[in-house]
């Protein structure tokens, strides 16, 4: 007997954690990114400081993970904030 098909949501949907990254860009002051990240996600000084060293000296960071519905509403974020900022699947 045949199962019957799942929901195209269900067949699509990854278990994987997907990611946020915001990428280095050549307008935006390292003061600015920190004051986003502080401010959008709630992260304690020390974190939004150390991420966004992350940006400037390797040109990205993983600032959130989680579902990609989610994911996708803080890269629409960022880009409100004018930060650069995309959403893919976690490697780790």
């Amino acid at each position: 007997m045949l199962e019957p098909d799942l929901d195209v949501r269900q067949r699509t949907r990854s278990d994987a954690p997907w990611v946020a990254v915001v990428w280095d860009d050549p307008v935006n002051l390292m003061s600015y990114v920190t004051y986003v990240f502080q401010t959008y996600f709630g992260f304690p000084r020390q974190k939004a400081e150390r991420l966004m060293r992350q940006v400037n000296d390797e040109g990205r960071a993983v600032v959130a993970r989680g579902l990609r519905e989610e994911m996708e509403r803080h890269v629409e974020a960022m880009h409100g904030f004018g930060l650069q900022a995309t959403v893919g699947r976690d490697a780790t």
